[in-house]
């Protein structure tokens, strides 16, 4: 069952960028583990300090991988080192993937191919 993770990282706002582009070969490597579908770190646009992290994990045993993997280690020490102000992550079990457009491009919020849970 795939895994996302969504979280927001609060840094100095002069720091950001900085901390953003050190980071690249750490999230190069995280990209490159088993499982690892995305794994994104991006600048918000309207929070000067934000960074907005994205990651899908194909599965659970993938995710607990990377969380005891030296990129995930490293990270760490790397956010410690630039000054986190605050950081919330959350993780999510999916159940059901599909696309928000329907055969007609009409965009859904409903789960339109799944029958009783299963998608078709």
């Amino acid at each position: 069952m795939p895994i996302v993770i969504s979280g927001e990282i609060d840094l100095a706002p002069e720091a950001r960028e900085r901390a953003l582009l050190d980071a690249k070969p750490l999230i190069e490597a995280a990209l490159a583990e088993k499982g690892c579908v995305h794994y994104a770190w991006t600048a918000d646009l309207s929070l000067p300090g934000r960074v907005h992290v994205f990651e899908e994990w194909e599965t659970e045993a993938d995710l607990a991988y990377h969380l005891s993997a030296e990129p995930y280690r490293d990270m760490a020490g790397h956010l410690a080192s630039v000054g986190i102000k605050a950081a919330v992550t959350r993780k999510y079990r999916v159940d059901l993937t599909e696309p928000v457009y329907d055969p007609e491009g009409k965009p859904r919020a409903d789960f339109f191919t799944a029958v009783q849970g299963q998608t078709l």
